[in-house]
């Protein structure tokens, strides 16, 4: 019983091999620890849709964590980004008329890079984010592409945050 007893803590020392506190960033990010996220450029004809995306990706750098947010003044990195497209597909359509689509998906594609912010031509990570949302199209089509956007730049900034705090 006492040999048990003896044993307990070391039991509760390896149950836990292989896992570390921390952050888990990319080796070439391990310096990094604020990042500037100055507005982004909007690739569309949706007007506001630049600040819609800046806020979405600030949101998610905010929920995730990994990284702190500051200026471009005293930040370790600052990330570029432009929203390049936002494209809209039929879901489904009605049965009697298939021409006529009563649910669509949006996709918006955010094309991003991260650059040092002491030397601006040195880019510590570049890619391309997506994100899809679903609406039902009603009277004001206007509207309810509206109501998606912010939707699918969110799922596309998650994807953007996940990329530079884990790697994939």
């Amino acid at each position: 019983m006492k040999f048990l007893a003896l044993l307990a803590p070391v039991f509760l020392l390896f149950s836990c091999a292989g896992y570390q506190l921390g952050g888990v960033k990319p080796a070439s990010l391990a310096r990094v620890k604020t990042i500037a996220v100055p507005m982004f450029e909007n690739g569309t004809l949706h007007p506001r849709a630049e600040a819609l995306a800046t806020s979405a990706v600030a949101d998610s750098f905010v929920k995730d964590g990994t990284y702190k947010l500051g200026n471009v003044d005293s930040a370790d990195a600052v990330l570029e980004g432009k929203l390049s497209g936002i494209k809209y597909s039929p879901l489904r359509g009605k049965r009697l008329d298939t021409l006529r689509p009563e649910e669509l998906e949006s996709t918006v594609t955010l094309h991003w890079r991260l650059l040092d912010a002491r030397d601006r031509t040195k880019v510590l990570a570049r890619g391309s984010s997506t994100g899809q949302s679903n609406f039902f199209v009603d009277s004001n089509l206007q509207t309810a592409r509206n109501g998606a956007l912010p939707d699918a730049l969110e799922r596309a900034a998650e994807a953007l945050v996940s990329q530079l705090a884990n790697g994939y």
